[in-house]
């Protein structure tokens, strides 16, 4: 009985071992695996379904993921910086960026999409390497880092404006690409007078 006993208490720690190996996924990976397995067809009863393909997935996670990590970098900014030009564009960050997630929050939530609770891990490793800066230090990673996540996002918003399936998502992001343009060009200003 006692071997029996051992026996399946190795197995158990065993399992819960496996289990939290499974935390090693980032946020917007464990979120584009739970899409992924929203089959609209065979798998739609276990899951719910989705009511997009997995590339509008994809963009809506990468979309949510790059928000959330402005939204981020904007508070960190509105805390470090000196500088009354990046202020304001940070300012700016929380209002727009906020707004854009919070209504592809609303498209996820009706189409059955799962979005990260946070920034991926390589993002939230470049919002703990800027909060360890300071002062021209922290303003000059910020604007490049700013500059960085909006041509990126740009290109990700006008990809899907373009080459999406699911109207709505194709139309959230033909909305917003112009309101990243405006902050991609306020920001290389801001970069340039720093020069």
């Amino acid at each position: 009985m006692r071997k029996l006993t051992f026996l399946l208490t190795i197995v158990g720690s065993t399992l819960v071992f496996q289990a939290c190996n499974h935390g090693n996924k980032d946020a917007k990976e464990s979120a584009d695996s739970l899409n992924k397995t929203k089959d609209t067809t065979s798998n739609a009863m276990n899951t719910g379904g989705i009511a997009v393909n997995s590339d509008d997935a994809k963009f809506a996670t990468a979309a949510a993921n790059g928000g959330m990590t402005e939204v981020a970098l904007a508070k960190l900014a509105l805390t470090k910086t000196g500088n009354s030009s990046i202020k304001e564009f940070a300012k700016m960050m929380v209002a727009d960026h906020g707004k854009a997630n919070d209504e592809l929050m609303a498209i996820a939530k009706a189409k059955n999409i799962t979005l990260p609770a946070e920034p991926d891990s390589e993002h939230l490793k470049k919002i703990d390497e800027l909060n360890k800066k300071t002062g021209a230090d922290f303003d000059k990673a910020y604007v490049s880092a700013m500059i960085d996540g909006h041509e990126k996002t740009l290109d990700l918003m006008n990809g899907e404006a373009k080459n999406g399936s699911d109207t709505t998502l194709k139309a959230f992001a033909a909305k917003t690409a112009p309101i990243v343009q405006t902050h991609l060009d306020a920001i290389r200003k801001i970069d340039k007078s720093m020069k």
